[in-house]
């Protein structure tokens, strides 16, 4: 049997550039040598966004959408609504009987996010919890593997020591899962701050070529280059910071050259840029539209990839009820 891997995405809008290079390019890659899980966790989103729901239905279409655009198969993949799938709550509430709240406060996003949102009150069980209900996420899966980013590690550590715990306290219940690590290359959004939806800084996957060569128009470069005669440094230019991930490594060299000796202009260097993202983006953006035609299936995909989790999840469960002895129908 194929090992089986689990992640999820929270539906907060559709997906962008740093999504696709971050995570989805290596979901698309694992699915022919593991048996996948890809959840969109929508109880995570109401963590941080419990008090604006009006968009997460839409959210979760449009979030499905990007998914099978980018190469996401159902015939290969299981495709899920977290919330949809009751096990994965009621696991939660299991291993919150038996996970130390100092774990919980000691997860780093815990108190980063806090200051990054400090707009939001984040003084709920909720969000101190959400850790726990990612290991739920991964263990009533009995998944082995978790691919994430670096800034995800501490979770996944997480998720291993309540596994350690579980099994210590009811007998040997559960995988301890291991972080496959996605290398994210350095990616911000259009104006050098952190890509984010809420700034409108973001290539969207869904984006035409015409909304991409006007946004690439739109970067920011090195400020000290005010004038097209006027050497650059690309080391301080978010636009060649694109270029190093999106252009061919002999090509970037090239740019970098001409950027510093103002052999290149900027617009003209953004125009490369521009043609490059297109040329990764346009199959994606084709296949979505046609996906958009079909929209009406996407909720059918997602109902049958549910089901089939609701199914793995109960067997898993049913061990679980055994072990902690928390099962009246026997």
């Amino acid at each position: 049997m194929k090992e089986r891997v689990f992640s999820g995405m929270r539906p907060t809008g559709k997906l962008h550039l740093g999504h696709l290079i971050g995570a989805l390019n290596n979901w698309v890659a694992l699915q022919d040598a593991y048996e996948c899980f890809y959840g969109i966790v929508d109880w995570h989103a109401l963590t941080t966004e419990y008090a604006e729901v009006s968009q997460l239905r839409e959210n979760v279409v449009e979030i499905t959408l990007d998914w099978l655009a980018a190469g996401l198969d159902p015939g290969k993949s299981t495709l899920l609504i977290q919330s949809r799938v009751p096990n994965h709550a009621e696991l939660h509430v299991l291993l919150s009987m038996i996970t130390p709240i100092p774990w919980l406060e000691r997860v780093p996003s815990y108190k980063e996010q806090q200051v990054q949102l400090s707009n939001k009150d984040l003084s709920t069980y909720g969000f101190l919890g959400y850790p726990l209900l990612q290991a739920a996420d991964i263990l009533v899966y009995r998944a082995k593997t978790v691919p994430v980013g670096e800034d995800q590690v501490a979770h996944v550590e997480l998720t291993r020591e309540v596994a350690r715990r579980f099994n210590h306290l009811y007998g040997e219940t559960f995988p301890e899962p291991r972080a496959l690590l996605t290398p994210t290359p350095r990616l911000l959004g259009l104006d050098g701050r952190k890509m984010s939806k809420s700034y409108n800084n973001c290539i969207y996957l869904s984006d035409s070529p015409e909304e991409i060569r006007g946004k690439t128009r739109m970067m920011i470069t090195d400020p000290a280059r005010t004038h097209r005669s006027i050497p650059g440094n690309p080391d301080v230019c978010n636009v060649y910071d694109y270029h190093k991930v999106f252009t061919p490594a002999e090509k970037a060299r090239e740019i970098d050259e001409g950027c510093r000796t103002a052999a290149l202009g900027c617009v003209d260097c953004k125009g490369i840029l521009a043609g490059n993202l297109i040329q990764l983006t346009q199959p994606i953006y084709e296949k979505r539209l046609t996906w958009e035609a079909r929209r009406n299936e996407v909720m059918d995909i997602l109902e049958s990839g549910t089901s089939h989790a609701r199914e793995v999840t109960e067997g898993v469960m049913r061990d679980v009820r055994h072990a902690m002895n928390v099962r009246y129908d026997d």
